[in-house]
């Protein structure tokens, strides 16, 4: 699919010089960062479903399953 896309001056040439020290093509950053773009908003809609489905009881009677003990020394 071809897309005609207009950046500000600054932003194109940030892009650019960005690209050519990363050694990749304009056109692979711009599909990379849509799809990280993409795959956040799934994620935070899937998760946003997750909460609606949700509620606070059954999230306390699955914490009150969890054994308590003290924490770990990385943990302090």
């Amino acid at each position: 699919m071809n897309v005609a896309l207009r950046l500000p001056e600054s932003l194109g040439l940030s892009l650019k010089e960005f690209s050519k020290h990363e050694n990749i093509s304009m056109n692979q950053f711009i599909a990379t960062a849509i799809a990280e773009k993409l795959s956040t908003l799934k994620t935070y809609d899937y998760l946003q479903e997750k909460a609606d489905n949700g509620s606070a009881e059954h999230l306390l009677s699955m914490l009150q399953k969890v054994p308590s003990r003290d924490a770990e020394d990385f943990d302090s």
